[in-house]
C-alpha cells in the first residue's frame, strides 16, 4: 500500500499504518507528504525517515512504484486524476474531514458553522474523479457544541478522524467493508465548496446584525490563516477577535475587547 497526506491528522493516521506494518498486515511501498502551516514538529516526513519508509518526492514517484494495491489519502492537497487513481489496483481511499455528502470540498468547518449545523463528522470514502464523491466506507458523526469556533470544530474533527482511521484502516486493507453510494442516502443534503470561496466568507459588513457578525468571525478566525475583515475607505481592515468577548459581549467597531482592527 501507499500513503499520501499532510497536516497533523495525516501524521497521526500514518502512525496507525506503521502499526499495521509492524503486525505484518501491510507493506508500505511509499509515502508522499509536504509541509503545512498547521504541522507540528513530528510529521509524515519525519516518521518515514525514522521508520525507513520510502519517502516519495512527487506523484510521478508514486506512479513509478512497481505495484500498489491500496492507496490512502489523508488531507493531500491535490485532486487525483483518473490516470493517477488507476495506479492502485484495488482501492483508493480518502479521509475527508466532514460528513458526506453534506460538506464536499473545502472550508467545510466554516460552512457548517455558518449554516448553523448541529452535527458534524468525518468520512472514509472511495476516491473517484469527482471531488469527495465516491462511495462511503466508514463514517463518524458528533454534535457541534454551542458557540463553537472554527478551531474548536477543527480539533474535534481531527480527533474523530484519527479515531475513525484507527478503527477501520485494517478492515479497509483486508477488504472487510461495505460500500454505500452517497446518492443512495436520500435523507442527506449535498453541497460542494471551493477553496477560493473563503475570502468572501471572511468579509464582514459592520452593518449586519451582531449575531451574524459573531457567526462569521467564529467561523473564519483560524490561527495560522488570514483573519476575517471589513472594508473601510476602500481598504481591508482585519478583525482580530477576542473569543470571550465575542461569546459574551457586543461586537462594535473600534472597541478594545470585542474586536481589534489591525489595519493590515
Amino acid at each position: 500500500m501507499a500513503f499520501l497526506g499532510r497536516k497533523t491528522v495525516a501524521t497521526q493516521c500514518f502512525k496507525h499504518v506503521l502499526e499495521l506494518r509492524r503486525k505484518g498486515i501491510v507493506d508500505i511501498v511509499g509515502a508522499l507528504s509536504t509541509r503545512h502551516v498547521l504541522d507540528e514538529e513530528e510529521s509524515v516526513v519525519s516518521l518515514c525517515e525514522r521508520e525507513g519508509v520510502p519517502l516519495l518526492a512527487s506523484l510521478e514517484d508514486y506512479l513509478a512504484l512497481p505495484e500498489v494495491d491500496v492507496l490512502f489519502s489523508v488531507q493531500y492537497e491535490r485532486i487525483l486524476t483518473s490516470f493517477e487513481l488507476s495506479k492502485a489496483s484495488e482501492l483508493n481511499v480518502n479521509l475527508h474531514m466532514a460528513p458526506l455528502p453534506e460538506y464536499r470540498g473545502c472550508n467545510q468547518f466554516s460552512w457548517a458553522l455558518l449554516d448553523g449545523a448541529e452535527e458534524f463528522g468525518t468520512t472514509l470514502h472511495v476516491m473517484n474523479e469527482r471531488i469527495d464523491n465516491g462511495d462511503i466506507l466508514f463514517e463518524k458523526r458528533f454534535p457541534i457544541p454551542a458557540a463553537c469556533w472554527v478551531e474548536d470544530l477543527y480539533a474535534l474533527t481531527v480527533a474523530a478522524s484519527v479515531q475513525l482511521f484507527a478503527e477501520h484502516a485494517e478492515q479497509i486493507v483486508t477488504g472487510d467493508y461495505t460500500r454505500t453510494k452517497q446518492s443512495d442516502i436520500s435523507a442527506r443534503t449535498s453541497s460542494l465548496h471551493f477553496r477560493d470561496e473563503i475570502s468572501e466568507m471572511k468579509r464582514v459588513d459592520l452593518s449586519w446584525e451582531a449575531d451574524k457578525i459573531h457567526a462569521h468571525v467564529r467561523a473564519t478566525s483560524m490561527p495560522g490563516f488570514p483573519p476575517p475583515y471589513y472594508i473601510a475607505d476602500g481598504q481591508q481592515q482585519h478583525i482580530v477577535a477576542s473569543r470571550y468577548a465575542l461569546r459574551n459581549g457586543r461586537l462594535e467597531r473600534g472597541s478594545q475587547h470585542p474586536v481589534q482592527q489591525d489595519g493590515r
